[in-house]
């Protein structure tokens, strides 16, 4: 390949001069076989779930900016979940989906959330300027669905930087508490049943 502005010969000398004392290297070893780490399986959906009692799809109200939390979420970590200070560790993207696919993914992406301890999660919906008589859909749906999952502790609109009212954060609760909480449980549930004098 020739070069469209060839070397003038005294920047040639210059180079050759700095290159004088430069040894090549000499390396005849292949790097190290390293196995790779076997694929997680893909999660299996969640079963449909029950809704909550005294909520209704019908009857929710959708505002231009979501904002939810269950009771007992701490204000400082909903302040860093909508100004966006949380890492995404894992995002999906909804947008121009059907409702029943957009719900059978959303089972999906909260059970590779688990598998995986994702903390915080990005949903893009869109803002439904598309859809019939210009409404968010998968909006109004998310808002519904996202309530009746144990896991979600809050969701709320992204910052305009990152979707804004076209996409969500969603706070999943701590995969490691969670875990503890259930092992504690279940030690719970077993001295109940090894106790004879509760029986």
């Amino acid at each position: 390949m020739r070069m469209k502005n060839p070397l003038q010969d005294s920047d040639l000398l210059l180079f050759r001069a700095a290159m004088a004392e430069v040894e090549p290297l000499r390396q005849d070893t292949v790097a190290p076989y390293r196995a790779q780490p076997p694929p997680l399986p893909r999660p299996r959906p969640a079963p449909p779930r029950e809704p909550v009692r005294g909520l209704s799809e019908a009857t929710l109200v959708t505002p231009e900016y979501l904002s939810y939390s269950q009771p007992g979420v701490q204000q400082r970590l909903l302040r860093e979940l909508q100004a966006g200070r949380l890492a995404i560790g894992l995002e999906l993207d909804l947008h121009g989906l059907t409702a029943d696919y957009a719900q059978a993914l959303l089972h999906e992406f909260l059970a590779a959330c688990r598998l995986r301890r994702v903390r915080c999660a990005r949903i893009i919906h869109g803002k439904g300027t598309r859809s019939p008589e210009r409404q968010p859909v998968l909006k109004r749906k998310l808002n519904y669905w996202l309530r009746c999952y144990p896991e979600v502790l809050a969701f709320c609109s992204a910052p305009r930087h990152d979707g804004g009212t076209g996409a969500l954060y969603v706070l999943l609760r701590n995969p490691v508490k969670a875990a503890r909480a259930d092992a504690a449980g279940a030690d719970a549930r077993r001295l109940l049943t090894d106790d004879p004098s509760l029986r």
